[in-house]
Order: structure tokens, then C-alpha cells, then sequence
């Protein structure tokens, strides 16, 4: 029975043997061969990859759209507490019309009206109108309104209305649509009660969704896909927390993959592109193929040639292969080279300490105290840039670990500016800080506080006694930038060309240089972290530099 089934297999692969050995003795039929094979791959692989960024770009939307009710059920849920307050406070106050007029103004356009019930549900207050159009409430309303807070539509969706006990009362709040919903932003979303009834909906919505569409449920997040008559939409639903309310938001996978069709003749290039180029490389290889068929002085000789050429490119790739071996073992070697020197320097920065404080007795001559502090202090010197050496060596070979997270940036920025006071305050040097309360991008924050650290000791070195140095943070909608500006010296126009390179020193009157990887090792650290630091001044004017990262 194995050998019958596997009878045709064989057979299949005979023919297809044949097949290739009769187009291997035809030049002209594996060239095509060739061509189809590789315009079949492009294909495959085109429509796979269309296919991962149409899928890519539907999550990153539905991403979005989470982000964005999650927001929205906060300012909602801000905005509903906001009008309970002040129905709260209707219903406290004594019924004035000064009272009346005062919450009034205070709710604006939104409000429209309050209304204060017993327990019954009957009328016993009102800030504009008696609300007939709400009275009597149903049952199920009136008897949830006497325990927790509830809302419901009326006015055919024209209106919301708040209902929540205060003090054996119900206070009804009735709130504009529309008012609501006034932003440009909120077109496409939607507020519904967590079973899935409708309370209103910007008017980017053309039908309505179903009930079960917009329930929530027991969660508190959910990213869905609606199918309207319409087209096809994805909307997130994210509970209020104070109010039995969903905040929907919602988009058009239409408008979702905008991009992804505008890259779609770019797939076709893909697709069709190679095989053009493809199909005219083949139909040129195949006559020069054919013209050197017969054998003579001239193939010899462009053989040869061709042995020199691949001999050449052999030895290219050899030499990038060992430069970037070189580069490797470089680095390896600061790095055992840091490490190794660094232990008995910590030997010799405590042993200095010891006999400097005379923990075991007073020195023979008060000049080995003198000494020892010296050597304590050139050790520590020589610690700290063996620690920038390492620290760099470890950045150029990939293995300072980047976490990057939603950081604060001012927060990082006024920690910074903290550690520089006391060196500031020696030198007389004064820091303005001016930062917001909040800046949130994407960074590392040991790296971006060591970047910080750099730049701040780099600004009070090379500022004068009494001079100032500004750390000021602004952002944009896509970015946050984090400025360092001083005073000092500046650059020159060939230094502004080069700063930031490794080890470079530029001489300053009055001020000693370190090892030149200060600004070396922000711009590195600022640059894993998806961001950019750039360096420009003029000379006697001072030096900025300002950090680019990735708003939150």
C-alpha cells in the first residue's frame, strides 16, 4: 500500500526533474523559469506584507481610538460632576431667582435646567420651567434615581438628563446635546448607558448603532467593529467612573487606512518593478551569454577581468569585515581596560582617605596629610573619567540597557538643576529654571538625567562667576524639548561643526577640560532613546543645546 501512494509522488518528481534538466540545457527557458519564480516571490511576499500593514494599521487605530475614549470618559466624567455640583447646589440653596440666575450662568449654554423631586417623584422646585416633558418618571428610573446616580435621554435625543439622590430627594439636571458634543474633536463619539441605549452622538454618525453594539457590559474598556449601512466603523468604549455612562470613540476604517491605500501603488511598484528590471537583466544576459559561447582570446580575457573584479570585491568585504571587528575589539578592549583600572584606583582613593583622616594614628610630617588629600583628589579625578570612558565604550558597543517609558521630563529637569545648585552656588553662577508642571515624553530616565547631568556640568563649566545658565522646557504637539542655554564662552564656528564628537577638548581661558566625552555620551544616550540633541551658539555669546524626544 506505501510503495502504491508514493508511486505518483515519484512520478511528480521525475517529471518535474525532466522538466528542469531540459531547461537547464535551454538557456533561453531558464531565464523564464527564473523570471517566473522571482515575480511569483515578489508577489507572495507584497501581499503579505499589504496585508500585515493593513492589519497594523487597523490595531494602531483601534489603539488610538482606546487612547482617546479612555480621555473622554474622564472629561465627561469630569464635566457630569461639574453639573451635579451645581444641581447639588440648587437643591441646597433657598429657590431664588438671584439663585436661579447665578448656576444658571454658571452652567452655561449646556444647562438648560434643574429640577428638584421628593421621593415620589413630585415637583417640588425648578430652576427655569417645570420640566412636564420629563413628568412623570418611569418606574425603573425613579426607583434607581432614589439610590445611586442614573442618566437617561429625552427631547428624542436632544438632551441628557442627570438623576441622583441628595438628601431624600432626586435632583434632576437636563443638559444640551449638543453643547456637549460642540467640539470638532468629539464628531464621531458617542455616550450610551452601559446596557446600550444611545444618550447622544456627534453628528458624524449617519445610523444609528444597535443596543448591543454599544453595551459595555462588566468591563471597563472594549474595542469593537460596527457594520453600518454607512461602512464599516471601529469604535472603543470606555466606562465613566463616577456615572453609569460609556463614552464611545469611534472612527471610519475608511478614513483608518487612508494611509495604508496611499501606499498601494508603492506595493505595486514592488511587485511589478523588479520584474520589468527583472525581465530586461535576463533578456541582456542572455545575448551576451550567447555571444560568448564560442570560445577565444576575448572570453579568456573577460574572464579574467571578472576574476580580478571578484577578487577585488572579495578583499572589500574582507577589509569592512575587519574594520568592524576593529571597531569591536576597541570597545571590548576600553572596557576590560576601565575595569581593571578602576579596582585599584578605589584602593587608592580609600587607603589616601585613611591616612588623610588618620583613622590609625597622626601622619609622621603634616606634609603626607597634604599628600594624601592630593592623591585622594587626583584619584577621584581619574575615576570619574575612567567611569565616562567606560560608560561611552559601553554605549558604543550596545550594552548601556534602554528602557524607554513614559517619562517626566520636568520632573527629571528640576532633580537635575537640584544636584547643579551647590557647584552653581560656588561658582556664583545663577540657574533659571522654567519648565511646566508636566512635560511627558518618551525617554529613559537614568538616561536622560545623565544627559542632563552632562549638559548642566558642561554650561556651569565654561560660564564665568556670575554668569546664568537657563534650563527651559516647551513641547509641541509631537515632540518636547528640554533647552540648556548659558552664557559662557560659545563656540566658534569650526567647534559648532564638531561638537559632540568623541574625546574632542576645546580649550578655554580660565577653565579646565575634561576628557571631551561629556556632550559625546548625552548625544548618544539622547539618540538611543529615538530623540536628537543639537549644539549651536556663537562665540562670546554662550552655547545651547536643546533635546529633541518623543511626546507622550
Amino acid at each position: 500500500m506505501t510503495s502504491i501512494a508514493a508511486a505518483p509522488a515519484q512520478a511528480a518528481t521525475r517529471a518535474f526533474s525532466g522538466v528542469m534538466r531540459a531547461a537547464a540545457r535551454n538557456v533561453r527557458w531558464t531565464v523564464v523559469i527564473s523570471i517566473l519564480l522571482i515575480f511569483g516571490s515578489f508577489i507572495c511576499a507584497a501581499v503579505i506584507q499589504m496585508r500585515r500593514d493593513r492589519v497594523h494599521a487597523l490595531n494602531q487605530a483601534a489603539a488610538i481610538q482606546a487612547r482617546r475614549a479612555q480621555e473622554l470618559a474622564a472629561d465627561f466624567g469630569s464635566t457630569l460632576d461639574r453639573y451635579a455640583a451645581l444641581g447639588t447646589a440648587f437643591a441646597n440653596a433657598g429657590v431664588s431667582i438671584e439663585t436661579s440666575a447665578a448656576l444658571s450662568e454658571a452652567g452655561g449654554p449646556a444647562l438648560q435646567n434643574i429640577a428638584v423631586l421628593d421621593a415620589n417623584g413630585k415637583l417640588l422646585s425648578e430652576m427655569k420651567r417645570a420640566p412636564n416633558d420629563l413628568l412623570p418618571l418611569p418606574r425603573e428610573t425613579l426607583g434607581s434615581a432614589r439610590l445611586v446616580r442614573t442618566a437617561f435621554p429625552a427631547d428624542a435625543g436632544a438632551s441628557i438628563v442627570l438623576a441622583f439622590p441628595e438628601r431624600g430627594r432626586i435632583v434632576l439636571v437636563q443638559l444640551a446635546t449638543r453643547e456637549l458634543f460642540n467640539r470638532a474633536t468629539t464628531e464621531d463619539d458617542v455616550l450610551a448607558t452601559p446596557d446600550g441605549r444611545l444618550l447622544a452622538a456627534g453628528r458624524n454618525w449617519r445610523d444609528l448603532p444597535p443596543y448591543e453594539s454599544l453595551s459595555l457590559g462588566h468591563g471597563r474598556a472594549e474595542t469593537r467593529s460596527l457594520e453600518l449601512a454607512s461602512g464599516r466603523r471601529l469604535i472603543a468604549l470606555s466606562g465613566l467612573r463616577s456615572w453609569p455612562v460609556t463614552a464611545g470613540a469611534s472612527v471610519q476604517v475608511g478614513e483608518a487606512l487612508s494611509g495604508w491605500y496611499g501606499a498601494l501603488p508603492l506595493y505595486f511598484f514592488f511587485i511589478l518593478g523588479p520584474a520589468f528590471a527583472g525581465g530586461g537583466l535576463a533578456v541582456v544576459f542572455v545575448r551576451e551569454f550567447e555571444r560568448r559561447t564560442r570560445p577565444g582570446s576575448a572570453d579568456r580575457l573577460l574572464k579574467a577581468k571578472r576574476n580580478d573584479e571578484a577578487k577585488l570585491l572579495i578583499r572589500l568585504a574582507d577589509a569592512e569585515r575587519r574594520a568592524v571587528e576593529a571597531d569591536r575589539s576597541k570597545a571590548e578592549f576600553i572596557t576590560h581596560m576601565s575595569h581593571e583600572l578602576r579596582t585599584p584606583l578605589n584602593a587608592i582613593i580609600g587607603f589616601s582617605e585613611v591616612i588623610a583622616q588618620g583613622l590609625f594614628g597622626a601622619a609622621g610630617h603634616p606634609k603626607y596629610q597634604e599628600y594624601a588629600q592630593d592623591i585622594n583628589e587626583a584619584g577621584r579625578n581619574l575615576h570619574s573619567k575612567i567611569g565616562d570612558i567606560l560608560e561611552f565604550a559601553n554605549l558604543e558597543a550596545g550594552k548601556q540597557p534602554i528602557k524607554l517609558a513614559a517619562v517626566d521630563a520636568a520632573a527629571v529637569a528640576r532633580h537635575a538643576v537640584e544636584e547643579a545648585t551647590g557647584k552653581a552656588f560656588s561658582r556664583k553662577v545663577r540657574i533659571s529654571l522654567t519648565v511646566p508642571e508636566a512635560a511627558r515624553a518618551i525617554a529613559d530616565e537614568y538616561g536622560l538625567k545623565r544627559a542632563l547631568n552632562n549638559l548642566l556640568a558642561n554650561a556651569l563649566q565654561f560660564t564665568g562667576d556670575g554668569g546664568l545658565v537657563r534650563v527651559q522646557i516647551r513641547s509641541d504637539e509631537y515632540s518636547v524639548y528640554v533647552n540648556v542655554q548659558d552664557n559662557g564662552f560659545g563656540f566658534t564656528t569650526a567647534e559648532a561643526e564638531r561638537a559632540g564628537e568623541p574625546f574632542l577638548r576645546f580649550e578655554r581661558p580660565g577653565g579646565a577640560t575634561g576628557t571631551g566625552l561629556g556632550l559625546a555620551i548625552a548625544s548618544s544616550l539622547i539618540r538611543r532613546m529615538g530623540g536628537n540633541l543639537n549644539l549651536s551658539g556663537k562665540q562670546g555669546e554662550g552655547a545651547t543645546a536643546e533635546i529633541r524626544l518623543r511626546r507622550v
